[in-house]
């Protein structure tokens, strides 16, 4: 007679291979940590790359050919899904651009009419230059926009802007008084111009990593990059940084690259346990900006962006994460974008209660240029609403208090009190929202956090 096994045992016996089980795969990962580590590091490092030139093909591709300046002629509505949190301040001028084939010149004509912003970006997501009105000298500007590898010399009357990288992304922006101030600011955007230095030498030629035909190449960005294999994503860095070249900073980083057999220009040659164990740091990597991104004040105190916006340096943490959330982001003294989630009892903010935001009267926002706020679904997309009202600000026809000081009134339904409604900035009711503030061409006080946006008031 065979003698039965008892539950108790079988049950020991299974929790001690199971505890065996994860005791090796704890022993083999830390056996990897520096592999496991290094694909973290490598994913944070190269994210912000990847990205734009997957915006710049999707560009291509839905909205016109690189080199070509594309003037945005309204405002977006509650039914825009392309990019999240966008703005009803300015109108968009914009170009990705080819170094390869210029140098190119860009013209952008004085005037005061309207306060100007027109950021080049290199491809690494780093503004390395910034003309407009805050740095505006003179009468019309003319810029020469050359690569990396140019020795030329600017013509006279021309200023050089050098790319440290092939690949360039323009976001010029224009204030914009509201729907009746197109008519204005088309006229502005029309005296933008973009041209080959060598006009004769326009011809295209597309020398891009190839990216996925279908559907694939249609999806944003951002999603893109979460759909990515790997090795794909390995691979396209590596081609991306012949023509797009690391800063001197970015040293350490190379010498890392270099020892896990990751050389710009070679192919990529990786195990499938070395793909695996790079797949499972870019999951950590993705943890981490992903609580980063998630933690909230429990104050209700407004977030700010960090100040090295634009101008990373080895801050590969930070880079990667405004490219995930806000790719395209201005220096900061071009502008600041305070948010918040929460109300001044740390609470989420909701259309289910009535907030107010009030300024006193020597405290409104500290700018050169204007301000807003802007309220946003959970869905970082515009909300909508009967009055199709989706920010207020400084431009606008608001009604300040006898003493100087303004209110803002945020609730899904009008306020009673009818001198309310001009100062009223509609949700929706019962569900959530959040806030996103924009100061242009902020004064020192606001970048040094001297002066602050004031609490969410919930009033219910």
């Amino acid at each position: 007679m065979r003698p039965t096994r008892s539950l108790g045992g079988t049950l020991q016996r299974g929790l001690l291979i199971l505890f065996a089980l994860t005791a090796l795969v704890a022993s083999l990962l830390f056996g990897f940590k520096d592999k496991i580590a290094l694909g973290a590091e490598v994913y944070l490092y190269g994210y912000p790359l990847v990205i734009m030139d997957i915006t710049r093909a999707r560009s291509e591709l839905l909205i016109g050919p690189e080199n070509e300046l594309r003037r945005v002629r309204q405002f977006p509505d509650a039914n825009f899904k392309d990019v999240v949190r966008p703005n009803l301040d300015t109108l968009y001028s914009t170009a990705f651009i080819s170094m390869k084939q210029g140098p190119w010149v860009f013209e952008m004509p004085h005037h005061t009419t309207r306060y100007e912003l027109m950021p080049f970006m290199d491809a690494w997501t780093n503004v390395f230059a910034s003309p407009g009105t805050r740095k505006r000298e003179g009468q019309s500007e003319i810029y020469l926009l050359a690569g990396p590898t140019w020795q030329g010399k600017a013509p006279e009357g021309m200023t050089l802007l050098k790319s440290p990288t092939d690949m360039v992304w323009l976001i010029g922006r224009t204030q914009t008084n509201g729907t009746a101030d197109f008519e204005t600011v088309h006229r502005l955007q029309d005296g933008l111009q973009l041209y080959p230095l060598n006009r004769s030498s326009a011809a295209s030629t597309n020398n891009r990593p190839a990216t996925k035909e279908g559907g694939f190449a249609h999806l944003p960005p951002v999603i893109q990059m979460r759909e990515i294999s790997t090795s794909d994503f390995l691979v396209r860095l590596m081609q991306l940084m012949v023509d797009n070249p690391p800063s001197v900073q970015d040293a350490p980083m190379m010498k890392r690259l270099v020892s896990a057999g990751l050389i710009p220009g070679k192919p990529v040659h990786l195990s499938r346990l070395e793909t695996a164990i790079f797949t499972f740091g870019r999951w950590i990597a993705n943890q981490k900006i992903s609580r980063a991104l998630s933690a909230k004040t429990s104050d209700g105190t407004w977030q700010v962006p960090p100040l090295n916006l634009g101008q990373y340096g080895s801050d590969y943490n930070t880079r990667a994460a405004v490219a995930m959330v806000g790719l395209g982001a201005n220096l900061p003294e071009d502008a600041i974008y305070p948010n918040t989630s929460l109300d001044h009892q740390g609470q989420t903010l909701t259309g289910q209660h009535r907030y107010q935001i009030h300024f006193e009267a020597d405290k409104l926002p500290p700018v050169k240029a204007f301000w807003s706020i802007t309220a946003y679904g959970a869905d970082e997309f515009l909300i909508d609403n009967p009055i199709k009202r989706y920010a207020l600000g400084d431009r606008d026809a608001l009604a300040y208090n006898a003493d100087g000081s303004l209110d803002i009134w945020i609730q899904a339904k009008p306020p009673v009190e009818q001198t309310q409604q001009k100062n009223w900035l509609p949700v929706k009711d019962g569900a959530s929202f959040l806030l996103n503030a924009r100061l242009y061409w902020p004064h020192a006080s606001a970048l040094q956090g001297h002066w602050q946006m004031p609490l969410v008031r919930r009033l219910d």
